[in-house]
C-alpha cells in the first residue's frame, strides 16, 4: 500500500497504551512549539514530563487525561494517532486530583506541588467553551503518520462517537499558529468559532493564544 493511502485500524484506548497517551498528551500541549504547558508547569527534561503525563494517564482521577477517554489509530499494529473526547466537562475539574497523584508518585513536594498551578493558570486566560458540545483534546499522531490520512481517519471516527452519544456539535481548541492542527481539523468540516488572546498567555509560551473550532454533527 503506498505511504499517502494508510488505513488505520481504530479502537479504544486501554490502560497498557499509558506511554503512548503520555506522550500524546505531551506532544499536543506543544503543539507547533518546543515547550508546552507541562515543560513550563513541571520545568523538568522532557523524560520527566512524558513519565509524569504517563502518570497522568493511569491516576484514580478521571480527568480529561485519563486513558478511558482516548481512542487510538494503529497502523501495521502499532499505535499511530490517538486523541480523547467527552461530554461532561466534570473531567476538566479532576485535574488538580490527577496531577497530585503524578506529583506524589513522581516525588515532587508539597511546596512545589503548590506552585504547579499558578505556573499553568496561563492557559485559562485564552480558553472558551461552547455549553453541550462535544470536547475533542489531546490530539497528537506519530511523526511517520502525519500527511496520510491517518489523523482525518481518527476524527471521522471520533465525530461518528460524538453523534452517537447524541450530541449535535463538537469543538476543537488549539495553540493560534498551529497550522498544520488547523488544516487537519477544517478537512473534516471544523471552522473558526472563536479565538482567544491574552497578554499573559503570550508572555508564558510566546503565542498570543488559543483559537477554537467547531461543527455540527
Amino acid at each position: 500500500m503506498p505511504e499517502a493511502a494508510r488505513i488505520p485500524s481504530i479502537r479504544p484506548a486501554r490502560a497498557d497504551d499509558a506511554v503512548f497517551l503520555g506522550w500524546a498528551i505531551y506532544e499536543a500541549a506543544r503543539g507547533h512549539l518546543a515547550r508546552g504547558w507541562f515543560d513550563i508547569v513541571l520545568q523538568r527534561d522532557e523524560s520527566f514530563c512524558l513519565e509524569f503525563c504517563r502518570r497522568l494517564t493511569l491516576a484514580k482521577a478521571r480527568s480529561w487525561w485519563h486513558w478511558s477517554l482516548f481512542s487510538v489509530a494503529e497502523v501495521n499494529g502499532e499505535p499511530a494517532s490517538t486523541l480523547c473526547g467527552f461530554g461532561n466537562e466534570a473531567v476538566y475539574l479532576a485535574s488538580r486530583d490527577a496531577m497530585k497523584e503524578a506529583s506524589d508518585a513522581m516525588c515532587i513536594g508539597e511546596a512545589e506541588q503548590a506552585e504547579l498551578w499558578p505556573r499553568g493558570a496561563f492557559i485559562l486566560s485564552s480558553t472558551t467553551n461552547e455549553d453541550a458540545a462535544w470536547t475533542v483534546e489531546n490530539v497528537a499522531t506519530v511523526p511517520a503518520c502525519r500527511g496520510q490520512g491517518v489523523t482525518e481517519a481518527l476524527l471521522k471516527y471520533e465525530l461518528a462517537r460524538a453523534r452517537g452519544a447524541g450530541f449535535r456539535r463538537v469543538q476543537i481548541s488549539f495553540l493560534i499558529g498551529n497550522e498544520a492542527a488547523e488544516r487537519a481539523y477544517r478537512k473534516v468540516g471544523f471552522t473558526l468559532a472563536d479565538e482567544k488572546r491574552a497578554p499573559d498567555f503570550e508572555l508564558a509560551i510566546r503565542v498570543p493564544g488559543l483559537r477554537r473550532l467547531a461543527r455540527d454533527l
